[in-house]
């Protein structure tokens, strides 16, 4: 018989760096459109994550927190900008800015791949 604790000791969980965390982080960050705490949650987990990574995952953890930091960033204009009017739509667009960025980071995450170029500013 196997055993239960043994094997939950060699499989890598939803915690340690890796796949499962990736996609877990990039959630977190999709969740935050609709609840803002998850990503300060996600962005915690990158940080934890990617001094113990190692491989491919590391772009996707500099990646996720520079999503984080931009986004975080183009959020505080856009609530500035709010008061000329103009910010309500910056605020659509880094919403925008945000999914896609999470999307491209679960496509690569889902084919194992690195992220080309994690220091962009863009997408």
């Amino acid at each position: 018989m196997s055993d239960p604790v043994a094997s939950s000791q060699t499989q890598p969980g939803m915690f340690d760096p890796g796949k499962s965390n990736l996609q877990l982080i990039y959630v977190l960050y999709l969740a935050s459109l609709v609840v803002g705490v998850t990503a300060i949650v996600g962005v915690i987990f990158a940080y934890i994550s990617r001094g113990k990574a190692d491989g491919w995952v590391v772009s996707h953890y500099t990646y996720q927190i520079r999503t984080f930091w931009i986004g975080l960033l183009y959020s505080l204009i856009s609530a500035v900008l709010a008061v000329v009017g103009i910010g309500f739509l910056l605020f659509i667009a880094v919403a925008i800015w945000g999914v896609v960025r999470c999307v491209k980071g679960l496509q690569a995450t889902g084919k194992s791949e690195p992220i080309e170029n994690p220091q962009t500013w863009l997408v």
